[in-house]
């Protein structure tokens, strides 16, 4: 398994550091440029004509080291997986393709993106639960204890998978940080789909831990890749091509993985991040104030006087913390 998944990380890294001087001259000829926010930091203004849909640079990373290196590439896990997240990928792109013919920041509708999300998210449990053996029993992080919510399951790991793929999209708003978060997020998913191997934690699932594993490895391979050119200052932006599609691929890692609430735990940054805006919106829409200096809350530090660079590389540390713990629930829920 430690091969693999050194091959499926390092296949994905390489094919997305190949795609990057190909993909970004083609966008920026197309003149697919990012509409920035009229109401964000200012600063953000000069970033305006950068190339977005920058996921694509990953996507094609990940499906190339998923499929290459994977034990059954074509084990109904293994699809599964890569169609859910060229799914959410495939959404995004449709999103950023409006905003980029409209020239500004407005793709599709907040309804039309929502029921996308839900459909797959619906796709993503009706398969895995009737289809690849998940059943709807829930593990406890930090317990043994194993709770099966029946039909309550459904509601709430949809709620769970569409809070993810948005949490990842509001986090896409420095340069480097959605991407970074996401490696250290999919580098702890490497670690519990190893720990999963050891116990036998998943073998009633369709899915094997190695191949589990792999496609983890290749999500954290293919984001070291695109940070390359993503890192500050940023010649290209992953969009919410790019976006939703590494929340909507860590989450159906953690419903194969039998692991919702931990990812709630492992993906701590992105969990906050959607939570500011929640807060921000009820506390202003209730009281008539604010919370934060500006949602998501990484703007808040920017607005208090950090910079980009140092921003990014706290919430980097908040991740790395956040995964350490996450993967330590696992262990603890396994043992």
């Amino acid at each position: 398994m430690t091969e693999k998944i050194y091959l499926a990380a390092g296949v994905a890294l390489l094919v997305s550091l190949l795609a990057g001087p190909f993909l970004i001259p083609v966008l920026r000829t197309l003149k697919f440029g990012q509409s920035i926010r009229a109401d964000g930091p200012r600063r953000h203004l000069a970033k305006a004509g950068t190339p977005t849909i920058g996921g694509l640079i990953f996507l094609i990373g990940i499906t190339a080291g998923v499929l290459i290196i994977a034990e059954k590439p074509y084990s109904p896990g293994i699809i599964t997986m890569l169609l859910v997240t060229l799914g959410f990928g495939l959404l995004g792109f449709l999103d950023d393709f409006l905003k980029v013919i409209r020239k500004q920041n407005l793709g599709l509708r907040a309804w039309q993106k929502l029921a996308g999300q839900i459909l797959l998210a619906v796709i993503l449990v009706g398969v895995s639960t009737l289809y690849l053996g998940r059943g709807t029993a829930v593990e406890l992080p930090f317990t043994a204890l194993e709770i099966d919510l029946g039909i309550i399951y459904y509601p709430l790991v949809i709620l769970i998978v569409v809070y993810m793929s948005n949490a990842v999209n509001l986090t896409d708003g420095l340069d480097g940080l959605a991407a970074g978060c996401t490696v250290i997020a999919a580098a702890g998913y490497v670690g519990i789909a190893y720990l999963a191997a050891q116990t036998g934690f998943i073998d009633g699932i369709a899915l094997s831990s190695s191949d589990l594993a792999v496609f983890a490895a290749a999500i954290a391979g293919g984001c070291l890749g695109f940070l390359r050119f993503n890192i500050h200052p940023a010649r290209i932006f992953m969009g919410d091509c790019g976006s939703l599609a590494l929340g909507g691929a860590l989450a159906t890692i953690s419903v194969l993985s039998k692991s919702e609430f931990v990812l709630l735990i492992l993906g701590g940054v992105f969990v906050l991040e959607g939570l500011s805006v929640v807060l921000q919106v009820v506390s202003f829409q209730t009281r008539g104030k604010r919370i934060f200096r500006m949602s998501p809350v990484h703007h808040h530090f920017e607005l208090g006087g950090w910079s980009e660079k140092k921003v990014v590389r706290v919430f980097w540390l908040a991740a790395a913390i956040f995964a350490l713990i996450g993967v330590s629930a696992f262990w603890f829920m396994i043992n």
